[in-house]
């Protein structure tokens, strides 16, 4: 059965279901008219699927336009909201930094330039750039800058070491309460003030020359300072490619294991975390400064902890860098729910004019202190993370609601907030959800998931072209994911078709 047909199905039980009781009834709504009254019924109809029921939903709708509330199941009940919580994350973001907000990232020489060599280290200052890397060619772009400064400034050749200092933020990269089977994959990259490709590198798989021979295995880019311990085998051709990784904390081994097929038409493609993005930074920008073809007779290296090794006055700044602004950053975060982006932007909530290193947890205080302000109850939302990787991370669909019906009422939020949302049926993680319903160019969400986790949260636009704010979260379910996107989509669909 097609996406599409499937969806036709579930519509088609809400409207025979409608007269059954619900199984998660909708809370009633003094005023309520018939056409509010039919919505009401349908989203009833919908989650009063028997496939749903060990699961728990929390579902609010609201006018944008008047602050009714046209819908509401369990929207005071505290769930895990995925990467729904990167709507926190950004609109506090964007309150308390601005759209026009930007990392800079400096290069520092500790040494004069004598006879072509430049005599000391090269330090390069980070600020918590999550942009710089391969994904669109900027690292490219920003480290030929960088280059062509040194050669403009007469280096030809580098003494010393390339130097990353990321004191600027906090040791402690990962996010709180992440679970430790994520670290391998890329999505669970640690963030610091220097970064590099998303702190993530993708590891190639290819059969060997026979079956039960050992699978190929390359890391790209190189640099990242992880070692490969892989077990895969070459399977018999025909057969499935299934690998499997695994990496604790704070440890540059990353094991493979599982197989291939020995006719696998093209390597299989592992994207995985480097647990020491300063690291990887300096390294990439080492090679490629030797690469344009100046000589670096040093190492990289992070600097040690503790406060910076070469103080700003006894340094000579060669270049900088500035990122995009926080709205063109938030395209990325949202678009494809890139969590570095979330947790960098929490913690760069609590830098202030003090000098002090960002951290998660100041991050997590001005969130709170933004939302306070708003008006938004405290209860309604534990934050532990910035992107929703953390199940330790709870939040209720009204706390949701309350802070996008916040951010589309601030002139200064809401352009750029819901331009970083995904577009039914056209881009992002939406792209390939709702084409082709009334749901599609007319549903700007964020989407959320992992294991029994699913979330779509955002802004409808109905019939009537009424803006309204949704969130639908469910928790604990027993179905697959397939099946609660299919009714997520049906609701959202209605919502769509709704008219007044």
């Amino acid at each position: 059965m097609s996406y599409r047909s499937s969806l036709l199905a579930v519509a088609a039980l809400a409207a025979t279901a409608a007269c059954h009781a619900s199984a998660h009834p909708a809370a009633t709504i003094p005023g309520t008219t018939a056409s509010v009254a039919a919505l009401q019924r349908d989203v009833d109809a919908v989650l009063a699927d028997p496939v749903l029921s060990r699961g728990t939903w929390g579902v609010l709708v609201r006018s944008l336009t008047t602050g009714d509330t046209l819908y509401s199941v369990n929207a005071r009940k505290l769930l895990m909201p995925a990467s729904n919580m990167k709507l926190v994350t950004l609109a506090a973001a964007a309150e308390h930094l601005g759209w026009d907000f930007t990392y800079e990232t400096r290069v520092l020489a500790t040494a004069p330039v004598v006879d072509g060599e430049l005599t000391g280290d090269l330090v390069v200052v980070g600020s918590g750039d999550p942009s710089i890397g391969l994904v669109d060619g900027s690292s490219d772009r920003v480290f030929g800058e960088w280059a062509d400064r040194l050669k403009q400034l007469g280096v030809r050749r580098i003494g010393g070491h390339i130097v990353g200092d990321d004191t600027a933020f906090e040791r402690r990269t990962l996010g709180f309460g992440w679970s430790w089977d994520d670290l391998p994959d890329d999505y669970a990259a640690g963030v610091g003030a220097l970064q590099f490709n998303e702190n993530a590198v993708r590891v190639l798989v290819s059969p060997g020359p026979a079956i039960g021979s050992a699978a190929a295995v390359r890391v790209e880019p190189p640099g990242a300072g992880i070692s490969v311990t892989s077990a895969a085998r070459t399977a018999a051709a025909g057969s499935a490619t299934s690998l499997f990784t695994r990496r604790l904390p704070g440890q540059q081994r990353l094991e493979i294991s599982g197989s291939i097929a020995l006719d696998a038409a093209a390597p299989a493609m592992l994207d995985v975390s480097v647990d020491d993005g300063t690291l990887f930074f300096v390294e990439a920008l080492r090679r490629f400064l030797i690469a344009r073809g100046i000589d670096v007779r040093g190492q990289a290296g992070a600097m040690p902890d503790g406060p910076a090794a070469v103080p700003v006055p006894s340094a000579t700044l060669v270049a900088s860098h500035r990122s995009p602004p926080l709205a063109t950053l938030a395209i990325r975060l949202m678009k494809v729910s890139q969590n570095q982006y979330a947790e960098t932007f929490l913690k760069t909530l609590s830098v202030d004019a003090g000098g002090h290193e960002a951290t998660a947890e100041g991050g997590r205080r001005v969130a709170q202190q933004i939302f306070d302000r708003w008006g938004i109850d405290g209860a309604g939302l534990i934050l532990r993370d910035g992107s929703g990787l953390s199940r330790y991370d709870y939040v209720t669909a009204e706390a949701l609601i309350g802070i996008l019906s916040h951010v589309y009422h601030d002139e200064r939020l809401r352009g750029p907030f819901e331009a970083s949302l995904p577009a039914a049926g056209s881009d992002g993680t939406l792209g390939n959800r709702l084409k082709g319903t009334a749901a599609e160019g007319r549903i700007h969400a964020k989407t959320g998931s992992m294991s029994n986790v699913r979330a779509l949260s955002g802004f409808a636009t109905t019939a009537d072209g009424e803006p309204l704010a949704f969130s639908i979260i469910a928790n604990n379910f027993d179905t697959t994911p397939a099946v609660i996107n299919r009714a997520t989509d049906a609701i959202v669909v209605r919502l769509a078709q709704f008219h007044r």
